[in-house]
């Protein structure tokens, strides 16, 4: 089956959110939403969730899924307030255990911050699959970025988080907690390994030197002919090595304080303190 996707590109932080629907009927999944947040001020907005329930609304279809491709270290989810306005369950990787229990202590979070994903609805694993109305979602496990990242194969598109970018921009970075370039270039093969007309939809876009605009939509074939990193028949030594030395020279992303505590906690804030007052902690000379 051929999903009908529609794309929301976020600015400011340079994801996609998806939505995707059963062509056979109204049933839809949010993939990867975004909560706006202003980082100098600490104040959050709605304004990018809100576009996608107004279209929500105005098409009549109905949420089955809100799904998370990994946690993010550069955007915040807008996972719960989706949830609250139009339904769906939360799902992401069974490895966000493993993420909670790394970040739990970066964060210094002590034992009422709970690390057994109980946070979400929903963790899924290798070859596990849902509905999305009669659309199937297979479940591909792809780590590497982090270790719960997964790819979400429905009908012909495969939505692939942060594993692959565009070709002309290649891959993610593997240096945060956890993950491993030679296991993403497993991960990718797993994706290459699907047929190749498969609609590949990125988690980001930045633009390639040299590209005047925004994509976030390819296919595997494109990729394996022509993926900067993993493309046109370069190998795993070649990969680990052009990956760990690009990472190394990468700067921490801008969000990733304030992302990693709210999307470990599938997009909640941390509990308020005695004051009423909702606080992020930014850890010193840990990340």
């Amino acid at each position: 089956m051929k999903p009908e996707v529609t794309s929301f590109f976020d600015d400011a932080t340079n994801t996609i959110t998806y939505v995707v629907r059963d062509p056979e009927g109204t049933s839809c999944a949010i993939i990867d939403s975004v909560l706006d947040f202003d980082y100098a001020s600490g104040r959050t907005d709605t304004s990018s969730a809100d576009a996608v329930i107004a279209f929500v609304r105005e098409k009549g279809y109905r949420v089955d899924w809100l799904l998370e491709t990994h946690v993010h270290a550069d955007h915040l989810s807008a996972a719960p307030y989706l949830q609250e306005k139009l339904g769906g369950k939360i799902g992401i990787g069974h490895n966000i255990k493993i993420v909670q229990d790394t970040f739990g202590k970066v964060f210094n979070e002590g034992t009422e911050f709970q690390r057994d994903g109980s946070q979400f609805d929903q963790l899924f694993t290798e070859g596990d699959s849902v509905h999305i109305g009669q659309l199937r979602v297979d479940v591909l496990h792809t780590p590497g970025h982090t270790p719960a990242c997964l790819t979400y194969v429905i009908g012909d598109a495969a939505f692939v988080g942060d594993t692959l970018f565009m070709p002309d921009f290649g891959t993610a970075r593997c240096d945060f907690p956890g993950g491993s370039a030679d296991t993403m270039w497993d991960s990718v093969q797993k994706i290459l390994s699907l047929p190749e007309e498969t609609r590949i939809f990125v988690g980001h876009d930045y633009k390639a030197e040299g590209r005047d605009h925004y994509a976030w939509e390819t296919t595997v074939g494109a990729q394996k002919a022509a993926n900067i990193h993993v493309g046109g028949g370069k190998s795993r030594e070649d990969f680990v090595t052009m990956r760990t030395t690009r990472d190394a020279k990468l700067n921490m992303p801008k969000l990733i304080v304030p992302s990693l505590q709210v999307n470990m906690r599938a997009g909640q804030m941390p509990e308020a303190e005695d004051n009423g007052t909702v606080y992020l902690k930014v850890p010193v000379n840990k990340l």
